[in-house]
């Protein structure tokens, strides 16, 4: 199958596509930490050329209600944000997971198909994530652990604290390449 893997500069979820058959490319515009089959481009510019599948994982920095007090500052920022998320969702590709926190895409779009925990994928730490799914099923939770620390949310400032905060689990990501065909 061929997989678009959105907003993905870490190559998570494209490798663990990769590793299971798929021919797997990730899209961001900046590059890959690690290489590979990347296309650094705007993903808009990508959405046709023949995917049958998509993982979108939109910015999420003005959509999330963890920055719900800056929303006021940041109008025209929101609405471009929302706007690659809802193309994201109306790309001409069969099957689609768009994944993004609890934000405001749940009340300006639609209620996400499903909510998923780390702790449900083996890794012991809290962080609710959005998926919104076309043509998909839910994700069935792979190792449940013990352990609810919100170490993503506790994380301190840094250069590169937004990047490392939207790395996704390896347990997740492995369970959407073992789980969707």
């Amino acid at each position: 199958m061929k997989v678009l893997v959105a907003c993905e500069e870490s190559a998570t979820v494209r490798t663990a596509f990769e590793l299971r058959g798929h021919d797997a490319w990730s899209c961001d515009i900046i590059p890959s930490r690690f290489g590979g089959k990347h296309i650094q481009a705007d993903v808009l510019d990508v959405l046709d050329q023949g995917w049958d599948m998509m993982i979108a994982f939109p910015p999420c920095t003005h959509l999330c209600v963890s920055g719900a007090r800056w929303f006021a500052l940041k109008v025209e920022e929101q609405k471009q944000a929302k706007e690659l998320f809802l193309k994201l969702a109306e790309a001409p590709i069969d099957k689609i997971a768009i994944e993004n926190p609890i934000g405001v895409m749940s009340t300006c779009y639609k209620k996400p198909t499903q909510i998923i925990q780390p702790w449900q994928f083996g890794h012991g730490e809290t962080k609710a994530t959005c998926l919104w799914l076309k043509n998909l099923p839910k994700l069935i939770p792979t190792n449940i652990v013990e352990g609810r620390e919100a170490r993503i949310h506790m994380m301190g400032p840094s250069v590169n604290r937004a990047r490392d905060r939207s790395v996704t689990y390896q347990g997740i990501a492995d369970a959407m390449a073992s789980q969707w065909r």
